[in-house]
């Protein structure tokens, strides 16, 4: 049961992180005239840093990383790194596929993030949530 709970909160925070990683990449294509590719890398990082802001006081809340803070957002980032990869991937694949989505990369963010989450919880979930929490 506890898998369920946490796919669901997961899943919340990735939606989350889409929204900011969206809002983001749009404001800075549509105002500001980034590349959309290099505006992505911005737009990640930010959303990167909210969901895990997210994963660790709701996801895994009932879980540690043993990190002090600082040490485990770098862990976290390192461990999205490959997710990340797959999800830059599929965003400039579906670019390339769809030429007319570079006026609306949004739709490219979406199958990014569709396709990097399960990558993302599982690295979470198994190598840096994975022991519980000691309560005193």
């Amino acid at each position: 049961m506890r898998h369920g709970r946490e796919l669901m909160l997961f899943a919340v925070g990735g939606g989350i992180g889409f929204v900011i990683d969206a809002a983001i990449l749009q404001a800075l294509v549509s105002l500001c005239g980034a590349n959309p590719y290099v505006a992505q890398v911005f737009a990640f990082l930010a959303a990167a840093t909210v969901t895990w802001w997210w994963n660790r006081s709701r996801t895994f809340a009932e879980r540690s990383s043993g990190r002090s803070l600082l040490g485990e957002w770098l862990h976290w980032m390192a461990l999205m790194g490959f997710g990340a990869v797959v999800n830059y991937a599929a965003y400039a694949g579906s670019l390339l596929l769809f030429p007319s989505w570079r006026r609306w990369p949004v739709l490219a963010v979406a199958v990014g993030s569709a396709v990097a989450a399960v990558v993302n919880y599982a690295g979470a979930r198994m190598m840096l949530y994975k022991k519980p929490k000691e309560h005193s």
